[in-house]
């Protein structure tokens, strides 16, 4: 059974912080540089975006994985885990303007500040810097994991584009797309991690059937809070999935049950969803107890990452990993 014990994020920051310290000062320092270009407007696009109280979880994720097996002999980890937030952080900017999101980490998107053009052009830069970064590690695996990844998250995110607005969406298309759009980006920040240091194929595979569980727990958890957090917790407004049509798992679950067909259909065929649909869209996903269907379904993929690690060798870096896991698990927002 998965592991209940609550983290909260101010113990796990705490953690990451005190095992890499000194990896996330020179990584926060390579970002600084990458993005201090002569072009302004990239410049200030590119720090709003980067000073917004993101997570950070992927390129951590790198640093962690080069750390299990003592890697510290030169910059290489800290270019892939640079390399790493800006593919994230490029996916963010486009997303943003497919999406036509307005609010982002409880500020307003980039899209909205500066125009759907600069904020697509500045997501071409951080990818172009991303591949950049990725050749000075000069070790073709490692970039092969990477830029593998750059175009699995591209393919899930027309996949999205072009199957999530329909009800007739399963749940193995919802798998995929996920699997896609967020998931490969993690398995291909541990993988790459394990990788820089030097490891064989078997502990590489491990770490990326690790990152690849864990997620596809991030997305679903962050569906799930869609309709079931609030505002103030969430940074952004809950019901965005909902407001912009998108299918996701609260929804595919409850849309299950044939008396629910009619209700969803209703609701996904009006131009506009108000917050008095919300309402009722939450309040039917509540009395269908679609919380409780969907832990069963997390239970299921926080066994198989954990059951990932279990030939990594025990260090305060595993038990930190462990600690993300059982965070992404719990989070509130």
């Amino acid at each position: 059974m998965m592991v209940l014990t609550e983290i909260s994020q101010e113990s796990l920051t705490e953690a990451i912080r005190g095992l890499l310290y000194n990896d996330i000062k020179r990584l926060n320092d390579t970002i600084a540089l990458y993005t201090a270009s002569n072009q302004q407007l990239i410049k200030q696009l590119a720090d709003h975006v980067f000073s917004s109280g993101g997570k950070r979880i992927r390129p951590v994720l790198t640093l962690l994985c080069a750390k299990l097996f003592q890697y510290d002999q030169d910059q290489r980890h800290i270019y892939l885990a640079t390399a790493v937030e800006f593919i994230h952080t490029a996916t963010l900017l486009h997303d943003d303007v497919v999406d036509e999101s307005t609010m982002r980490r409880g500020n307003d998107t980039a899209n909205i500040i500066w125009g759907s053009k600069a904020s697509i052009l500045v997501g071409d830069y951080l990818f172009s810097q991303a591949f950049k970064l990725m050749s000075l590690c000069n070790q073709p695996s490692t970039m092969e994991i990477l830029s593998s990844a750059a175009v699995k998250i591209a393919e899930g995110e027309v996949n999205q584009l072009v199957n999530s607005s329909s009800l007739d969406l399963s749940y193995a298309q919802y798998i995929e797309i996920i699997t896609g759009k967020t998931a490969r980006l993690f398995a291909a920040s541990c993988a790459s991690g394990a990788s820089i240091a030097g490891q064989e194929n078997s502990v590489i595979d491990s770490l990326y059937r690790f990152g690849l569980n864990l997620g596809i727990l991030f997305q679903i958890t962050d569906d799930q809070l869609d309709y079931f957090a609030t505002r103030e917790l969430l940074g952004k407004n809950p019901g965005d999935d909902f407001a912009e049509g998108k299918i996701t798992l609260p929804v595919i679950l409850s849309n299950k049950v044939d008396v629910n067909k009619k209700f969803w259909q209703e609701m996904f065929q009006k131009d506009v969803r108000n917050d008095e649909d919300f309402g009722q869209a939450v309040a039917l996903l509540q009395r269908e107890d679609i919380n409780q269907q969907i832990a069963e379904i997390v239970n299921s993929y926080y066994l198989q990452a954990k059951d990932s690690l279990d030939d990594i060798t025990n260090s305060k870096a595993k038990e930190t990993l462990l600690d993300i896991l059982r965070y992404t698990v719990s989070r509130k927002y």
